[in-house]
């Protein structure tokens, strides 16, 4: 043994020396403990290891850049939607409105599905690197559009580039750092989520109106390449993370497989979107279109998520079954909300939209409660509790929208929904990885961010096709509004049962 080393570490081993002199044969892996400790990074706990955190040097270069590229995401989805409006009439697509949207959530479920059969292949690095080069040439081509068809050919290959990149940040996390720092990871990211959403739509209305929509597209490319410049910097520290790690449970048949259905899926949730996003709820060829793609979903998705989730087995299947619950009423619901505040309660856009983003500070708040340590062990109740208060948020929407309360009280509702999200998503990436074997954080993560996605589209389309149904003209929808979010409400809490069925 190496003396002067032994003399550097003597303090943090002091502790064991009495123990260590019964006798060298009794502790055959001290030194393997040793190295365990000081290897970088870190993929499991020993009692010796001081506690680190988030931004720990070992870690702080690649927090930041996840921090980065997931803030870069958000912001191009709020700020977008901001934007959109200004883009639609200099491309004169204002019919096709909704297409803008779609397109990315279509292309970035295909994303999502080939990045856990690329990072359960050959680890995450090159689903992160392709991921960042496809959103960055995506948003460039957007902000380059003189028509719209070269614009949503922009907003899909950005949708790709997006889902690569989260499902490879997922596998990042589970792999480069510690399970007892994987909570506050999932805080940070969630909280990611959330400056974005209070800062992202008025930037874009400043920058809209200062120069021009097309600089809201330009504005994120820079990020992405200093992201990417980082993530190459500690490229050997997210490689070194697969050694050590078995390969995947699934071959290559299964790989291909997954692949394949990824492909089925994307195309089910498009004709799905597309034969819907003009609220037109009669039998037409896009209505047949879009019953198509609800078949394709209904075949699709259970071979793509973990056996028995739609029957909410116990542990990972009912990960999955809540995430897709929470995205499905939550989402469902807040992208009506400010068409209901603008139509029927007289209010402007610039107020609808503040009252969704102060919805977004319960999310953060709920990020950071379940970051603490005082809930391993315990996770599982949290997403109870983020299920039962969405649900109690999504009734006091209902009841502010039926009575006629001020509009204002929708935004202490929408706090309600936001804490429990915070509290139920991150909750459920953290329970993600802890139930899955390192080989399969890629599938598992794929999965995971599937069915998110998968909740949005359908909670969304869902939503759109009672408007449709029930729909007469503005001022008149109140009733409309409440059956939408009632039957939502319903959906968001069986994430409290869900949450429940976790526990193994």
């Amino acid at each position: 043994m190496d003396h002067r080393r032994r003399g550097r570490d003597a303090p943090a081993l002091r502790p064991r020396r009495r123990r260590d002199r019964v006798g060298p044969h009794r502790h055959p892996c001290r030194g393997a403990r040793r190295a365990r400790r000081t290897v970088e990074p870190v993929t499991t706990t020993t009692s010796g290891e001081p506690r680190v955190g988030v931004f720990h040097p070992r870690f702080l270069l690649l927090s930041i850049s996840l921090l980065a590229l997931i803030t870069v995401i958000a912001f191009e989805g709020m700020a977008v939607s901001t934007a959109m409006p200004a883009a639609a009439r200099e491309l004169d697509a204002v019919r096709s409105y909704g297409l803008a949207f779609s397109v990315m959530l279509t292309t970035q479920l295909l994303g999502i599905v080939l990045a856990g059969v690329w990072c359960d292949r050959s680890g995450p690095l090159p689903s992160l690197f392709a991921g960042q080069l496809l959103f960055a040439a995506g948003c460039t081509v957007c902000g380059g559009s003189q028509s719209f068809g070269p614009f949503l050919a922009g907003r899909g290959v950005a949708g790709l580039g997006a889902g690569l990149i989260i499902v490879a940040g997922y596998v990042v996390i589970g792999r480069a750092y510690p399970e007892s720092l994987r909570p506050k990871v999932f805080s940070v990211i969630s909280a990611a989520w959330v400056l974005p959403s209070l800062l992202g739509p008025p930037i874009a209305a400043w920058v809209t109106t200062t120069w021009s929509w097309r600089w809201v597209f330009w504005l994120v490319v820079l990020p992405v390449v200093v992201a990417f410049a980082m993530v190459l910097a500690r490229r050997r520290q997210i490689a070194s993370a697969r050694e050590g790690i078995d390969h995947s449970s699934r071959d290559r048949r299964e790989h291909a497989r997954a692949a394949w259905f990824g492909v089925l899926i994307a195309a089910s949730a498009g004709a799905l979107q597309w034969g819907t996003h003009d609220l037109e709820f009669t039998w037409s060829a896009k209505t047949v279109v879009a019953v198509i793609g609800v078949l394709g979903i209904a075949t699709t998705a259970p071979m793509l998520l973990p056996h028995g989730t739609w029957l909410m087995r116990r542990g990972l299947p009912s990960v999955m079954l809540a995430r897709f619950l929470l995205t499905c009423s939550f989402f469902g619901t807040i992208t009506y909300i400010p068409l209901m505040l603008v139509n029927e309660r007289g209010q402007s856009l610039a107020t609808a939209g503040t009252i969704l983003a102060v919805g977004s500070l319960g999310w953060s708040a709920g990020s950071w409660i379940q970051g603490r340590d005082r809930w391993a062990g315990r996770r599982y109740q949290l997403v109870s509790a983020g299920g039962l208060l969405l649900t109690t948020g999504l009734l006091g929407v209902v009841a502010v929208t039926h009575f006629g309360w001020h509009p204002w009280l929708i935004a202490v509702a929408l706090v309600a929904c936001g804490l429990g999200m915070g509290l139920g998503t991150a909750s459920l990436s953290v329970l993600s990885l802890m139930l899955t074997p390192a080989a399969d954080h890629g599938s598992t993560s794929s999965s995971l961010q599937l069915a998110d996605v998968l909740g949005s589209v359908l909670g969304i389309a869902a939503a759109g096709a009672v408007f449709a149904a029930r729909h007469t003209t503005a001022g008149q929808d109140i009733p409309v509004f409440v059956t939408m979010w009632l039957g939502l409400s319903v959906v968001a809490s069986l994430v409290a049962v869900a949450g429940q069925r976790i526990r193994t």
